[in-house]
């Protein structure tokens, strides 16, 4: 025999036996109206066909179920349920909105139960709130002291565990045998430092058999790096710079270089940036990310260099003789080299001058360059001069397209002209000639860069025994 049936729009009830049918029909006719009322009061109900045991014993079915439910828990203890043809009304005190929602929703969950009417009284009593989150602490305490053992444990785990990574990643000279680059070194040290905490870490939480924590924990440890590596992204950029330079290194120290626009001799290479020494003596740090990109120009790899310069003679004179007197002038010269030998050509020539170019080479080890390249210049000079070349000067050539309107009248007395004064010679220098025509490098900046690096504390990432580009 199937169970009835009720539907929430129409109530019907079938029923066996005439007896049956005119119960139902005064148990509809009493307190079917409000039934139906309550059944369509709100979404959160349950919808659809409701299924009732059959019998007038199904409402104290419901409310003995309900009731024992309650018994469970202790903070409802104090409601009282009453069921009328399915539905369940509620009543009594509670501490909180929260409870009684949740007294609410327990009554729903039981079959047959149609609706449930809300007479629950929150009190918002301060005991009754406070109890349960006391109880709560206390459950929460005792729960940690019964599992302390086993934290300890866990805890000198993942102490010993990182520990010893520490240790292994401050052996300086095993990382060094291995990677033959400080730089390189500290790196491999702190990854090894960071993989022993997280094996640690993950040892722990198996031994406390929270490994779904684990996971968490790295995915949220890898959206946060994401985030930061597009936050820092300059910085890994120098810092990703940093390490290519100090495994293929584009200069050594004390070298003089040209860096883009900066121009110096090399102090140190940093794990941030290049230090140079100016000729001026100044300290220039120059990010790696920027000495990485950058057009470097070395002037002390090759120790032989090249310097020129350009003199001009009267448009009337040979360019070819003047050539020969100025490469004999520079030949002549100690710090000019042999091999390659001097050489001049016509650079351009002009409406009254011929520029001639002169080149020659020098060591720079010996000598430097500007001080042979301007007492070079000097010889050339004069020995033209003194092969009766002339040295072109200025013209200028002055036009007066309109008369003045007055002149000076022709028996005007003559002015007497002014006698100019011979200029004044410049003393002779009292610095011998042989300190004049001195050409010897200028070691001021190389002794202050080897005092600089003296500091042997001070970070260095150049080494001689690295391959250079």
């Amino acid at each position: 025999m199937t169970p009835p049936k009720i539907s929430m729009a129409v109530p019907t009830f079938v029923s066996t036996t005439p007896l049956h049918l005119l119960l139902a029909l005064a148990l509809f006719l009493a307190t079917g109206a409000p039934s139906l009322a309550l059944a369509q009061q709100s979404d959160g109900e349950p919808a659809g066909t409701i299924t009732l045991e059959p019998g007038a014993e199904s409402d104290k079915l419901i409310a003995q179920r309900i009731t024992s439910i309650f018994e469970q828990i202790p903070q409802f203890e104090a409601l009282q349920v009453d069921v009328n043809s399915g539905v369940v009304a509620l009543s009594g005190q509670i501490a909180n909105e929260a409870q009684a929602q949740r007294a609410l929703k327990l009554s729903e969950r039981v079959e047959g139960a149609i609706a449930v009417d809300d007479r629950i009284v929150r009190t918002l009593d301060l005991q009754d709130n406070l109890n349960p989150l006391w109880d709560s602490l206390q459950n929460s305490l005792r729960e940690w002291i019964r599992a302390l053992p086993l934290l300890l444990v866990a805890l000198a785990i993942f102490i010993i565990v990182a520990f010893a990574g520490h240790r292994l990643a401050g052996h300086t000279p095993l990382w060094s045998r291995i990677t033959k680059n400080p730089f390189l070194a500290e790196l491999a040290g702190h990854a090894v430092r960071l993989v022993t905490i997280l094996l640690g870490l993950l040892l722990a939480l198996n031994i406390l058999g929270a490994t779904a924590l684990m996971g968490t924990l790295l995915g949220g440890a890898g959206v946060l790096g994401l985030a930061i590596s597009f936050a820092v992204k300059d910085s890994m950029e120098n810092y990703i710079s940093s390490i290519m330079l100090s495994i293929r290194q584009p200069f050594r120290a004390q070298e003089h270089v040209l860096i883009n626009d900066y121009e110096g001799v090399v102090v140190r290479l940093t794990s941030r940036s290049t230090v140079l020494m100016t000729l001026e003596g100044n300290h220039l740090r120059i990010p790696n990310a920027t000495v990485f990109k950058a057009v470097i120009l070395n002037y002390s790899r090759n120790p032989q260099r090249r310097f020129d310069f350009v003199l001009g003679v009267d448009a009337e004179d040979d360019p070819a003789l003047a050539i020969q007197v100025g490469l004999v002038a520079l030949q002549q010269l100690d710090w000019v080299l042999d091999e390659p030998e001097p050489n001049g050509i016509i650079e351009s020539v002009g409406d009254s001058n011929i520029l001639i170019k002169f080149m020659a080479w020098i060591d720079q080890r010996e000598s430097d360059y500007g001080k042979a390249r301007s007492l070079s210049i000097r010889a050339a000079k004069n020995a033209l001069e003194t092969q009766g070349f002339t040295l072109p000067e200025p013209i200028y050539r002055l036009r007066f397209d309109q008369t003045p309107a007055t002149l000076a009248p022709i028996d005007a007395p003559e002015q007497p002209m002014q006698t100019q004064e011979p200029s004044k010679t410049p003393p002779p220098s009292e610095l011998p000639a042989e300190e004049l025509l001195n050409v010897r490098p200028d070691t001021h900046i190389s002794r202050q860069v080897r005092e600089e690096r003296s500091d042997t504390a001070a970070e260095d990432l150049l080494d001689d025994t690295r391959p250079i580009e």
